[in-house]
């Protein structure tokens, strides 16, 4: 179905929009007639049961996937369970003995939960949404144009949010952890000079204990590699991340069962907190169930898309995080009270044990920055194109109707007009991907690394860069986006309990963004 692809561009969250700098409205309105004929088409020949493969050519078709060459899906459930499970441990689960003593033992055991059953909830309607885009083309972007084209470039906004504030988590974490390595290495070199270990620095060395030294040293790494256009280090991040992950759950039993101090005394330990705190912390859980950017991939890649087997992987993978959170959250907390901070790992005494821990993280956050900085800056094009437009579309009195998704109604009118971008390989959900002008591929990456730099350098505290993410961007692409979507596809079939969980979900997400954002910035302003 050549028209029906061409109507239906895979570009994901991790793509740029193709620029036509004069479409002619004759390509627009061929472009719409496309895009109408392949929905309806989707509507009558997909499949709705759960355990019927979600490609109208069978789980094992190949296809092209931008390319140019008939590329066909080789994932299998082990692998795209691990890499799904590894974009969900990340910095949240640092965080999470923390959030635990903000709200209660009991209270946090059940947000935990209560959040990860929403997050699969959300990832399941992703899934069924993704049934309706054309092959395995799968993306946000191709489900706002079945849905809510208007919108998609605010859809496209909320992951770049997303992204921006877990890539600034990560400077945060590096901050705050290199100091420590620094002093335990340094008292390590006493010891093995023959000291008691209890020797101090030299003073004119300050520097090496300060957060903004080592966040400035490690830019100087993140630099070169977030310049780059294609990131191909998947599966050594991968493996790199579920080691540093099995290594905290270690540390963290560890100590538990060894204590360096006597643990708290039961008093300590509340089961259920009420207060305001409530409403900060709440983010935090959302934030560290969001892996809803990468199930399109899933989807995509998957050779076996079938509904059931996408029910397994996302059943697997939250699982495994719900059993890794109440470990980290559940034994953080009782090992060091109400006195645990928003970092677990800087909450240890200096040892090799800890200090290796502290390393691997470091290691894991600086080589997953750039993984974060890729979709940023392809969602930040998409923003800024869509601005474009509008300007174009408005100023000197023009009356033309907007739209974000036109110049991509069309793409070889596209790609004819275009000055600024051509269509190469494949972006990360398997659709075409584009390659931005130089000048502005180099401006976008500069504000994201310095907007992250200035804010990584003014903000120490790791739960409240978590929380306004939370609130924000990982609400919209794990509750609002998911639901809507769902919904919009369904809204002439009949009502079921899965269309009315949609509507909650989209309902829950809108409320925990409003509440919960508008809390944080109460925190901020009146601290």
């Amino acid at each position: 179905m050549p028209e029906a692809r061409s109507a239906l561009p895979s570009s994901s969250s991790n793509s740029t929009v193709v620029r036509s700098d004069s479409p002619s409205s004759v390509a627009k309105g061929a472009g719409s007639a496309k895009y109408s004929a392949a929905h309806h088409s989707h509507d009558d020949a997909r499949p709705s049961s759960d355990e019927s493969p979600l490609l109208n050519h069978g789980p094992h078709h190949n296809q092209d996937l931008g390319h140019g060459n008939e590329v066909g899906p080789s994932a299998g459930f082990w692998s795209c369970t691990i890499n799904l499970a590894n974009t969900i441990l990340g910095t949240g689960m640092l965080a999470m003995p923390g959030a635990l003593a903000a709200v209660g033992l009991l209270l946090g055991s059940f947000m935990i939960v209560f959040s990860a059953c929403a997050s699969g909830l959300g990832l399941y309607f992703l899934s069924r949404s993704a049934s309706k885009t054309q092959g395995r083309s799968a993306s946000f972007f191709a489900c706002s144009k079945l849905t809510y084209p208007w919108a998609a470039v605010i859809f496209d906004g909320a992951i770049a949010i997303k992204c921006f504030g877990v890539g600034i988590s990560y400077l945060i974490i590096i901050g705050d952890l290199m100091p420590g390595v620094v002093k335990s290495l340094s008292a390590m070199a006493f010891m093995a000079a023959g000291g008691d270990g209890t020797g101090e620095m030299d003073p004119a060395l300050w520097f090496l204990i300060d957060r903004r030294f080592w966040i400035t040293i490690f830019m100087g790494i993140i630099t070169p590699l977030s310049f780059l256009k294609k990131l191909d280090s998947l599966k050594a991040t991968s493996a790199l991340a579920l080691s540093a992950v099995v290594y905290l759950v270690f540390i963290v039993i560890y100590y538990y069962t060894n204590p360096e101090q006597p643990l708290p005394p039961k008093e300590d330990i509340e089961l259920v907190r009420i207060s305001t705190q409530f409403l900060t912390t709440l983010p935090i859980f959302v934030f560290a169930f969001t892996c809803h950017q990468n199930i399109f991939s899933v989807y995509n890649e998957l050779t076996d898309n079938g509904q059931s087997m996408l029910n397994r992987i996302i059943t697997s993978s939250i699982g495994s995080a719900v059993v890794v959170y109440h470990i980290i959250g559940v034994l953080g907390y009782l090992t060091f009270g109400s006195s645990v901070g928003g970092n677990i790992i800087q909450m240890y005494n200096s040892s090799l044990l800890v200090t290796i821990g502290r390393i691997a993280i470091v290691i894991l956050v600086l080589f997953s920055f750039p993984l974060q900085c890729h979709p940023c800056r392809a969602c930040l094009d998409k923003v800024l194109f869509a601005i474009g437009e509008y300007w174009d579309s408005t100023r000197f009195g023009k009356k033309g109707a907007y739209n974000s998704l036109a110049a991509e109604d069309d793409d070889h009118s596209a790609l004819a007009h275009s000055q600024t971008s051509t269509t190469i390989a494949q972006d990360d959900h398997g659709g075409p991907a584009t390659q931005i002008s130089e000048l502005k591929f180099n401006i976008m990456t500069v504000a994201i690394l310095l907007g992250s730099y200035i804010i990584a350098i003014t903000v120490s505290e790791l739960e409240l860069v978590l929380s306004l993410v939370g609130s924000t961007g990982s609400t919209a692409i794990s509750f609002i986006l998911p639901g809507t979507f769902y919904y919009k596809l369904h809204a002439n079939a009949p009502w079921d309990i899965r269309k009315v969980l949609s509507v909650c979900l989209a309902v829950y997400g809108w409320l925990v963004m409003v509440i919960c954002l508008s809390a944080n910035i109460r925190r901020i302003v009146h601290g």
